[in-house]
């Protein structure tokens, strides 16, 4: 019987979920939170596909959720060793005592802050950002504006557009979830706009109910924004485990590094045909394509996080509302293992 792509995670997150705990797991046992399941959290999945953690003597386990603040929550309860997620949740676990360390960027520019407003609104004028925020509903209250969750990675980067703009109270924001939601909420009215990755713009516009107004896949359009690259994914962990688990945690960043090399270097048919039928089983073929392609067009491929990029997130991070208090590079940041990584892979 062939499994689907939802069958494959679950089964995964059973897999997971059976280990007697992270505390007593075995050391060759890595555990990698996040969500909802889209392309641009697959380097994980390419690792374990190429055989990137069966060569660093590590058994991979995927625990899926449907937002961002999975990877966070299931890092917190210790139910994963790893988490692949936006920025500020390490910044927020670490704030609320449980100190994190951020080891690696997947993505330096947002493909999580783009907007897509419904069609018929868009069709009626609403064709930029400064218009949906003029925009009332029948009964006179503000457009609603989904994100996956409320102090997820959308949510970071979308109330960031907005307040960029001076137009930060002018949008009422709801948890969406992942597209089996989103796009029905759309399309029924529910929502007038959802923060969309690059493989939800594609199926919503292909679909008809949906059209971008803001896309960071455009040239200068996050960097004009933010006067530079920022952390928006990355991997991290716990502090202890970093510092208590080191050969686990360098073995881990081995692999995931050596997948970022190997999609560097491939085409991005060759990706899909390596995890799409496995993990991505049900979705469109194109819209998996156009997040992979976004990444491939935007990451500089070598995980690092510098200082400057760092302080620049903080425009997203540092805002009311997020309720997250300024930190350090140096506490939070920690590249050793992906120096040791580079080191070994030139």
């Amino acid at each position: 019987m062939r499994m689907t792509g939802r069958k494959a995670l679950a089964a995964a997150t059973i897999g997971a979920s059976l280990l007697p705990g992270i505390a007593s797991a075995q050391e060759q046992t890595a555990t990698l939170a996040f969500g909802p399941s889209t392309a641009v959290y697959a380097l994980g999945m390419i690792a374990e596909a190429k055989g990137f953690f069966k060569s660093e003597k590590l058994d991979f386990k995927l625990i899926l959720g449907n937002a961002g603040t999975h990877g966070r929550q299931a890092l917190a309860a210790e139910q994963a060793l790893f988490a692949h997620g936006d920025a500020s949740h390490p910044l927020q676990l670490s704030t609320r005592g449980k100190k994190s360390k951020i080891i690696m960027a997947t993505q330096m520019i947002a493909s999580i802050s783009n907007i897509v407003v419904r069609k018929d609104l868009y069709d009626a004028g609403i064709t930029t950002v400064e218009k949906l925020a003029d925009y009332k509903r029948p009964d006179g209250a503000k457009p609603i504006v989904a994100a996956t969750a409320i102090g997820s990675g959308t949510w970071m980067y979308g109330t960031y557009v907005f307040e960029s703009k001076k137009l930060g109270d002018r949008m009422n924001w709801v948890a969406g979830g992942g597209p089996k939601t989103m796009f029905p909420g759309l399309e029924t009215k529910q929502f007038d706009a959802i923060m969309a990755v690059p493989g939800w713009v594609i199926e919503a516009e292909g679909r008809g109910f949906g059209k971008a107004i803001y896309d960071t896949s455009k040239p200068g359009v996050f960097v004009d924004a933010f006067g530079g690259t920022v952390p928006v994914l990355v991997i991290y962990t716990l502090e202890e485990t970093a510092q208590q688990k080191k050969a686990l945690v360098q073995s881990f960043i081995n692999s995931m590094y050596q997948a970022m090399q190997w999609v560097k270097a491939t085409p991005i048919d060759e990706v899909y045909k390596l995890v799409g039928e496995k993990y991505f089983a049900g979705v469109d073929p194109v819209a998996v394509k156009a997040e992979m392609g976004f990444d491939k067009a935007t990451w500089a491929y070598d995980g690092r996080i510098d200082k400057a990029s760092f302080e620049r997130g903080g425009k997203v991070w540092y805002r009311k509302g997020s309720d997250i208090p300024e930190s350090k590079y140096a506490d939070l940041v920690d590249m050793s293992f992906l120096d040791a990584a580079q080191a070994k892979f030139k």
